[in-house]
């Protein structure tokens, strides 16, 4: 009777074990996927701010059809640090640059903050980011926006 509970004891032990090894795992991908996720609702929010922009006139401040003169200042909130440029930003959720600005589209490139290797910028106290956080091109998200699209 002995060896039984003995046997019990161990085959127990390794089934928590398993369970405890699964359980950290699924933690660990269901928090990179809430990062990217809040990302990408920080891009969505800008690329709709960027519509905005170019319906607007430029005597309201837009673009008047053209997203020429597109900056991410005062567009993504709460930035953490914004460039002096003001084409990147840093957020909780990572680093988001505005490239390409030009007549009819813009490029989107954001970083999570979840990724491997990824480095916060530095912030100084007046808010103005420097060597802003990057990832591999395979961890980064790409979007083009244009008038009436947000193409992933």
């Amino acid at each position: 009777m002995g060896q039984q509970q003995l046997l019990v004891v161990i085959l127990v032990t390794i089934v928590i074990g398993i369970a405890t090894i699964v359980a950290v795992n699924t933690f660990e991908t269901a928090a990179e996927s809430a990062n990217r996720d809040a990302l990408i609702n920080d891009i969505l929010s800008l690329a709709s701010e960027g519509q905005q922009f170019y319906t607007n006139p430029v005597v309201l401040g837009g673009g008047g059809r053209t997203f020429e003169g597109f900056s991410i200042r005062g567009k993504i909130m709460p930035a953490m640090g914004i460039s002096a440029a003001g084409d990147v930003a840093q957020t909780e959720n990572g680093t988001i640059e505005v490239r390409d600005a030009d007549g009819q589209e813009f490029t989107i490139v954001a970083h999570p903050s979840e990724c491997t290797g990824y480095l916060p910028g530095s912030v100084d106290e007046t808010g103005v980011l420097t060597n802003y956080g990057t990832c591999s091109e395979t961890d980064q998200i790409l979007v083009r926006v244009q008038p009436g699209d947000v193409i992933f």
